[in-house]
C-alpha cells in the first residue's frame, strides 16, 4: 500500500475560521496533539502576518519533533525570509510559498500577466531553496486556472527546486470526477512531475472537500492538506478525521495508508473544539456525538447482536472513550491521573493538581463524573490560560414574578471589579453586567447549550459567538449551572475578541 502524507493546517487555515484565533500556548498544545497524532506536516502559521504568528511558528518549530513544521509565505522575498527566521530551528522545516494562477485572481487581485506570475513563482521557489530543500509551492485557485498555464507553472517551480506542488481547490468549486481528472492530467502533462510530491488542498464550500481529496489520491496525489474537525475559511477544509478513516475503513477500494495514530483522533478533535470555541456538530462524521449513537430499535437490536451490523468502524479505533462510570467524589488522585492519561492528556504535576481540585469540586455536585466532564474541566482549568478578564463571582435572581438581576465580579487586568444590573432573563442580565464592567459592546451572534452527559446533574456546555467592530470571537464553557456556564463562555469569548483584535489577519490560500 502506498503512503499518503497528511499535511495539517489547523493552526494556519483552520485558525482563520471566524472567531477561532488561538494564543501562543494554545497553539503549542494543539501542535503537540498533532505530533501525538503523527501527522506528517504541521503548517504552524503565516509568519509575516503578525508578530504573534511569527512567535507561534518559531516556538512550534523549535519544540516539535517527529514531523515537519511548515510556514506559509507569499511568493516574495520578505515573506520567505520571515518564514525562514521562524522555521530554521525545526526538524526538516518546510517553506510553503504560493501565488494565484487563475485568470480571475491574476487580473483582479494580483493585476499581473500570466508571464509575470510564472516569473514570480519561479523566483520565490529559488529564493526559498537557498534556505532549505524542503520547499512547497501552491498554485492558489488552481481549479479555476487554465490547465495549460497551470502545467507550465508546476513544471517551472519543480525545475526551480520545489519538492512538493500543491493543487488547491481554494474556493471549493470542483466536483470529485472533475478534480480527479485535473490531477491526472497535470501528472500526465508535466514531464518532471516525478521529482515532486503532488498535494491537494480542498475547501468545503459545496460539501465536497473530502470526496475531492480522495478522488485526487486515486489520481496520484500523495499529500492531502486538511484540518481537525474540518475547520477553516468559510465552510472549512477537508476534515482530517474523515479522510484518514475513509482510507483506513475502505482500504479495499482505496489501497493507501497514512502514519496517523487513529486512537488520538477524538482527543485531538475535542481539544481543538475546546480551545477554538467551535463546537463539533452532533452528526459530524467520525467524531460527532451521534457518530456511534443508535436510537432506532432495529439498529439497537442489530448492534447488540453484532456491532458490525451498523458500525463500520469502532469508537475505540478513533479514541472515543467508553464512557465507563468510574469517577466520583471518593475517587483519589491515582484514579484521576490514570483517567486523564487515558483521555490523551499529558499534564504537568501542577496542572494535574489544578485539574484534580476542579474534579473534586465537580464531584461534590455530581454523583458520577464522566469522561466528557473531565474533558470540560481540563479545558477550563488547564488549557485556557488566564486572560484579561476572569469571572470571580456571579449571583442571579430570576423567576416568573421577579425582574431578572445579576451581580458579577470580574478580575480585570489583575483588579477585581463588581457591578449589578438587570436583563430580560438571567443570562441576559449576566451578559449585560459583564459588558458594563468591561466597557465592551459586542453583539451576540450565536448562543447554544448542550448537555455534556445525561442526567439532571449533567454539566451544560455553552457556546457563544460575539461580534464587535466586524471582528468575531467564539467562547465555550461548561458548568452544572447553565447561567454560570453562559457567563464563563461570554467571558471566554471576550478574551478571544481582545486577542483577535490585536492580531493581523493572515492572507488565505
Amino acid at each position: 500500500m502506498e503512503t499518503v502524507k497528511i499535511f495539517d493546517t489547523t493552526l494556519r487555515d483552520g485558525e482563520q475560521s471566524p472567531g477561532a484565533s488561538m494564543n501562543l500556548e494554545e497553539k503549542l498544545r494543539v501542535a503537540q496533539a498533532l505530533e501525538r497524532l503523527r501527522v506528517d506536516v504541521i503548517e504552524a502559521g503565516f509568519p509575516i502576518s503578525s508578530p504573534g504568528d511569527f512567535d507561534a511558528v518559531k516556538m512550534i518549530a523549535d519544540k516539535v519533533r517527529g514531523c515537519e513544521v511548515a510556514g506559509l509565505a507569499r511568493a516574495n522575498r520578505a515573506d520567505i525570509d520571515r518564514a525562514w527566521e521562524a522555521l530554521k530551528g525545526g526538524e526538516n522545516p518546510r517553506i510553503h510559498t504560493f501565488i494565484a494562477t487563475s485568470p480571475i485572481h491574476m487580473e483582479h487581485k494580483l493585476r499581473k500577466s500570466p508571464d509575470q506570475v510564472l516569473e514570480q513563482a519561479v523566483e520565490a521557489v529559488k529564493h526559498a531553496c537557498r534556505y532549505t530543500s524542503n520547499v512547497e509551492f501552491s498554485a492558489e485557485d488552481a481549479v479555476r486556472s487554465d490547465l495549460e498555464f497551470l502545467c507550465r507553472v508546476v513544471e517551472a517551480v519543480i525545475e526551480a527546486g520545489a519538492t512538493t506542488v500543491n493543487i488547491p481547490d481554494t474556493v471549493g468549486y470542483a466536483v470529485p470526477e472533475e478534480f480527479g481528472e485535473m490531477i491526472r492530467r497535470v501528472m500526465e502533462r508535466v514531464p518532471n512531475i516525478d521529482r515532486a510530491v503532488v498535494s491537494v488542498h480542498c475547501h468545503n464550500d459545496l460539501g465536497l472537500a473530502v470526496a475531492n481529496s480522495l478522488a485526487a489520491v486515486e489520481a496520484g496525489a500523495r499529500q492531502v492538506e486538511c484540518t481537525i474537525n474540518g475547520i477553516g475559511e468559510r465552510a472549512g477544509n477537508a476534515s482530517l478525521e474523515e479522510l484518514v478513516m475513509a482510507l483506513r475503513t475502505r482500504a479495499d477500494r482505496l489501497p493507501y495508508t497514512t502514519r496517523i495514530d487513529t486512537q488520538h483522533i477524538y482527543p485531538t478533535s475535542r481539544l481543538v473544539s475546546l480551545i477554538t470555541g467551535l463546537p463539533v456538530q452532533p452528526n459530524k462524521a467520525v467524531v460527532g456525538a451521534n457518530a456511534f449513537a443508535h436510537e432506532s430499535g432495529i439498529h439497537q437490536d442489530g448492534v447488540l447482536k453484532e456491532k458490525t451490523t451498523y458500525e463500520i468502524m469502532t469508537p475505540e479505533s478513533v479514541g472515543i472513550p467508553t464512557n465507563a462510570l468510574v469517577l466520583g467524589k471518593h475517587s483519589g488522585r491515582h484514579a484521576f491521573r490514570e483517567k486523564v492519561k487515558a483521555l490523551g492528556y499529558d499534564l504537568t504535576d501542577e496542572q494535574m493538581e489544578s485539574a484534580f481540585e476542579a474534579f473534586k469540586a465537580l464531584a461534590d455536585k455530581k454523583k458520577t463524573v464522566y469522561d466528557e466532564d473531565v474533558d470540560a474541566l481540563i479545558a477550563e482549568r488547564v488549557l485556557r490560560l488566564p486572560d484579561r478578564y476572569r469571572l470571580l463571582y456571579l449571583n442571579v435572581n430570576s423567576g416568573t414574578v421577579t425582574v431578572p438581576t445579576a451581580t458579577v465580579q470580574l478580575l480585570m487586568d489583575g483588579v477585581a471589579r463588581q457591578e449589578a444590573g438587570f436583563g430580560d432573563g438571567p443570562v441576559d442580565a449576566a451578559f449585560s453586567v459583564i459588558k458594563k464592567l468591561t466597557g465592551r459592546k459586542p453583539r451576540l451572534v450565536h448562543f447554544s447549550i448542550n448537555s455534556i452527559t445525561g442526567g439532571t446533574d449533567a454539566q451544560a456546555e455553552v457556546s457563544v459567538r460575539i461580534e464587535e467592530d466586524g471582528v468575531l470571537a467564539n467562547g465555550q464553557a461548561a458548568d452544572t449551572d447553565i447561567v454560570v456556564a453562559s457567563a464563563k463562555a461570554f467571558v471566554h469569548a471576550l478574551n478571544k475578541l481582545e486577542h483577535r483584535k490585536q492580531k493581523s489577519f493572515a492572507a488565505h490560500l
